[in-house]
């Protein structure tokens, strides 16, 4: 085999094992990035193949081989998403010219057994490191004093588990996992009545499909925002929310949505989900991704409001303030936008919680190194 087709294979290989068990086609996702941990497979079979060949030309091979997977994860990260990856591509470069650099070391060594663990070694040790790279390259930063959010839910996202109080206190707290996520990234306060516990100055309000309001509660939701308050607010119409208890039973989250007449105050009309409409789908809200569960449709939005996926987010100015409007309860429900691996940030299949502290942290959001490159959604 020529020392091009060697190049050619090994890249061909590389491309390969990022798009598959890197995770690009499973998460939905086209970052150069996620092939970096995966560098290490095809360099050790480049220099399987050239170790006995001369230096020049094992550094002309290696040159080869990552600028034909830089030119080609750059061209399918601009025909899926349409995005100029420069910035995922520098670790691709780094990375590769270090994981040839140390395969050529390993493979240099005499003992066909040796040799072959410390391959199988370096090749384990580059996966785990390059995930922890990943991982901190991934990881959103926030400023040191991000804006406290004050939230009033029905949704069952603290003392979720299942038994009665005193099962309850004994096992401890047993919180949703949306709920933990929001309280890492700053204050939160979350309370049972908006007129009781009003939100203070400076802090973003989170109504995530709360239970029937008392008539105080939204005037002061009203107050709030139209006095120059951001709120985020979630509104199903048919909440597909899972059903831990009896039906009837208060514990339950609101079937639909309770905010009808907040929602009519302010001259929007929310609409169920179109029938036959029962799975998870995915919108991108510039350069983001979340994904919603049978969302519904604000049919009806006032003058100066934004539309975003198919009518099912809207962000409009009411009064001096700002409202985000989500036809979707679900867009907490942790599947939805858990990781596909346990504790690994970096592998999400959605931005929706990235999404959310923009919109309740504000200007205490601090972008991430690098961002994921999602492929256009349908």
């Amino acid at each position: 085999m020529t020392a091009a087709w060697r190049s050619a294979v090994a890249a061909a290989l590389g491309l390969a094992l990022a798009w598959a068990p890197g995770g690009q086609a499973l998460l939905g996702r086209i970052d150069p990035a996620l092939a970096f941990p995966m560098l290490i497979l095809p360099m050790l079979l480049l220099a399987w193949w050239q170790r006995a060949d001369p230096r020049q030309l094992k550094l002309r091979s290696v040159a080869a081989t990552l600028a034909l997977l830089l030119a080609a994860q750059a061209m399918l990260a601009w025909w899926l998403s349409d995005a100029f990856a420069w910035k995922q591509l520098l670790p691709i470069l780094m990375g590769g010219a270090l994981a040839a650099w140390l395969a050529d070391l390993v493979l240099q060594r005499r003992g066909g057994w040796r040799r072959i663990l410390l391959a199988a070694a370096l090749a384990i040790g580059w996966f785990g490191a390059g995930h922890a790279l990943l991982a901190a390259l991934y990881a959103p930063r926030f400023a040191a004093d991000p804006r406290p959010v004050v939230m009033l839910t029905g949704l069952p996202l603290r003392w979720a588990g299942e038994g009665d109080l005193a099962a309850m206190v004994a096992r401890g707290a047993d919180e949703d996992p949306a709920l933990m996520r929001i309280e890492a990234t700053g204050p939160l306060d979350l309370v049972d009545s908006l007129a009781d516990h009003p939100p203070p100055a400076g802090s973003a309000l989170l109504l995530a499909h709360p239970r029937a309001l008392a008539a105080q509660d939204l005037v002061a939701i009203d107050a709030f925002v139209r006095g120059g308050g951001d709120a985020v607010i979630l509104a199903d119409a048919l909440s597909g929310w899972p059903i831990r208890h009896p039906l009837g039973d208060p514990r339950n989250p609101p079937v639909t949505s309770l905010l009808t007449a907040l929602l009519a105050h302010w001259g929007i009309t929310l609409a169920a989900a179109p029938v036959g409409e029962r799975a998870a789908r995915s919108f991108d809200l510039d350069g983001e991704r979340v994904r919603l569960f049978s969302a519904g449709r604000f049919e009806v939005l006032p003058r100066g409001c934004r539309a975003f996926a198919g009518r099912r987010i809207a962000r409009c100015p009411i009064g001096k303030g700002t409202a985000w409007l989500v036809g979707d309860a679900d867009l907490l429900f942790a599947p939805l936008w858990q990781p596909l691996v346990p504790g690994a940030a970096h592998l999400r299949r959605a931005d929706t919680m990235e999404w959310l502290d923009a919109r309740l942290r504000g200007a205490a959001m601090r972008g991430a190194v690098l961002r994921p490159l999602w492929i256009r959604a349908d």
